[in-house]
């Protein structure tokens, strides 16, 4: 079925990557759909900054939060903030 002016991302709909990570010295794991990580590696790239850092950034923001929600869903929160 096609849904005129919808276009699946590029290289189809993929479910989640998992990943190791390191924030502040301690390995964690993010479990992200590939569009996610190439708009966050990206996103670092354009900062000169390596990928762990900014993800230490949106994690630091993060925990600010009233009721912070999990690294995944702050990372995807914050990319399609940043792209809009």
């Amino acid at each position: 079925m096609s849904v005129p002016g919808i276009v699946a991302p590029p290289g189809g709909f993929i479910g989640p990557v998992k990943r190791s990570v390191t924030i502040a010295g301690h390995a964690t794991s993010i479990s992200l759909e590939p569009v996610f990580w190439r708009a966050l590696d990206d996103a670092a790239r354009a900062r000169g900054l390596p990928l762990n850092a900014l993800i230490a950034q949106v994690d630091a923001l993060r925990i600010t939060a009233e009721e912070p929600p999990n690294l995944g869903s702050a990372l995807r929160s914050w990319v399609v903030s940043a792209s809009v």
